[in-house]
């Protein structure tokens, strides 16, 4: 497939990078460039990422049109999370067809894109665009979606609430290492492999099967013990520690592995603290 990415930004960089390694023949520009074509050379392309901010999207479908950059074959996408395919409405009657293209992955740095394989890519859209951005997702290792009714901006929060949170939760979580006496150049390295674990045990196991810990084992003593520590060594993580316990209590019920008398000391733990 001849692949057209715009935009060289985290996004960009690591869609780029999976395509040259799945044997696409790639071109990325930046979108910044002016050159975008002057009318008579089209950009060359079945498949074209628009992989810009939200703001900058307008002016750069008026760029492309009036630069008539785009052959009329070309499927087109945008990368945004909570936008639809009505994102390109004005480029509908220039091209084959347009669409939604959002991998469901955490984009942190161009330099060090992440692994896209066994990751979800949302598609929406029209036909031919939507066929286009199937293919080339398998061909990345990933899982395309078209998950027909949901609603983007849904979607998208759920998305930024797991990948961000769970980020902030990880600084946090070597605030507390660093407490504990571990190193602060120690302590990411310990919490990523983690991460991953629960990762793969969410993706593997769903939930409430993927919920470990005292919780889950019904060991209200534990989580004071916990909470104590928290409250003494990092005050300011108290109430999120606080939060993420009584998340953590819908999951363990579910469970068979605490008792009921063990839930219901929780429950009062967790009431006891309101």
């Amino acid at each position: 497939m001849k692949v057209f990415i715009l935009g060289r930004g985290k996004v960009g960089a690591a869609l780029a990078a999976a395509a040259k390694s799945a044997g696409h023949r790639v071109r990325v520009q930046s979108a910044r460039s002016s050159s975008l074509g002057n009318g008579t050379r089209k950009i060359d392309c079945d498949l074209a990422i628009l992989a810009v901010r939200d703001a900058v999207m307008p002016a750069t479908i008026s760029a492309l049109i009036a630069a008539q950059a785009l052959p009329a074959t070309a499927a087109v996408v945008h990368a945004a999370g909570a936008r639809g395919a009505e994102f390109l409405e004005a480029l509908r009657p220039h091209v084959a067809g347009v669409a939604q293209m959002h991998p469901m992955i955490s984009f942190a740095d161009p330099t060090a894109p992440p692994t896209l394989s066994r990751g979800n890519m949302r598609v929406s859209g029209d036909p031919t665009a939507v066929k286009v951005a199937r293919a080339f997702a398998r061909s990345l290792g990933m899982t395309p979606r078209e998950l027909v009714g949901a609603d983007p901006v849904g979607y998208h929060a759920a998305a930024a609430l797991v990948a961000n949170g769970a980020a902030a939760l990880a600084a946090v979580g070597v605030a507390l290492l660093e407490v504990a006496g571990v190193s602060v150049q120690d302590a990411p390295k310990m919490l990523g492999p983690l991460l991953r674990s629960v990762a793969e045990n969410v993706e593997n196991l769903g939930l409430p099967g993927a919920l470990t810990g005292p919780v889950r084992r019904g060991d209200a003593a534990g989580v004071a013990k916990h909470e104590a520590l928290v409250a003494d060594r990092l005050p300011e993580a108290r109430p999120l520690y606080r939060a993420l316990v009584a998340a953590q209590l819908p999951l363990a019920r579910a469970l068979p592995d605490a008792t009921p008398e063990q839930l219901a000391a929780l429950d009062a733990l967790v009431a006891s603290w309101k």
